[in-house]
């Protein structure tokens, strides 16, 4: 009774409550590497001048044997960039490496960095830096429509814009102020601003780093600066200056 109330239509039985947390591992890592996978491709692709997201949509025609998993700027949430982290140090007790799960790891927490290099090359192009550029976050949360940001991979693009001296705001529907978090004390505080057309002409660069549905990308019309999306959920518009990243 207690799971149907959480929305699951039926419980699944196991022998034991080890099979039980292997399960739920086995699902997370699968996860993990598998985003791992898609994002170090698209960063090949990128070099190669193919586009993943024609690749992906391509590869999805066939009618069996592939799960789509699509890039982005990192992982976040208490499960796929935690989680798997306690299967290493298990395995490691009884000799047993699990090699593909520390190099997803590795790759995963690369792409907010990568995201930091698209925006850089952006204002460049603009005969910009990122030092004393403004530059609006839109989405903060880890995925859409939520208000976790539990190891949000926004949160460490921010961080690593301020070190570069940008001056960093962020517009969330969900998140109205930055909660204190674990590693990001700095933060704290820090409220969202307008998503709406005068607010936006005042930046030198949008950053789009989650697909929140709210989104009312009509406030976009006519703006001058870079947008560097990171989710391919903005819309194309005459004029408008699209950096996927």
């Amino acid at each position: 009774a207690f799971y149907r109330q959480g929305g699951f239509s039926s419980v699944v039985r196991v022998s034991s409550a080890r099979v039980a947390e292997c399960a739920k591992l086995l699902e997370n890592i699968y996860r993990s590497v598998n985003i791992a996978l898609v994002n170090e491709l698209k960063l090949v692709f990128e070099k190669l001048g193919v586009d993943i997201w024609e690749v992906l949509d391509a590869a999805e025609t066939k009618p069996f044997g592939f799960h789509r998993f699509n890039p982005g700027p990192g992982i976040g949430g208490h499960c796929i960039p935690v989680d798997p982290f306690y299967l290493t140090w298990k395995a490691k007790e009884v000799g047993a490496p699990c090699r593909f799960i520390d190099v997803a790891a590795q790759t995963n927490a690369s792409m907010p960095f990568a995201v930091v290099e698209h925006i850089r090359n952006a204002l460049n192009d603009d005969s910009k830096s990122v030092r004393a550029s403004r530059i609006l976050l839109c989405g903060i949360a880890y995925k859409p429509d939520v208000d976790d940001m539990r190891e949000a991979p926004s949160l460490v693009v921010w961080e690593a814009l301020l070190r570069l001296g940008g001056v960093v705001c962020f517009h969330d529907p969900y998140i109205p102020c930055i909660p204190e978090t674990r590693k990001h004390k700095r933060l704290t505080g820090q409220k969202s601003v307008p998503f709406e057309a005068q607010e936006l002409a005042t930046y030198d660069a949008l950053v789009f780093i989650t697909n929140h549905s709210t989104f009312d990308y009509g406030q976009l019309e006519g703006y001058q600066g870079s947008v560097i999306d990171t989710r391919r959920c903005v819309p194309r518009k005459p004029g408008l200056r699209i950096t996927y990243a």
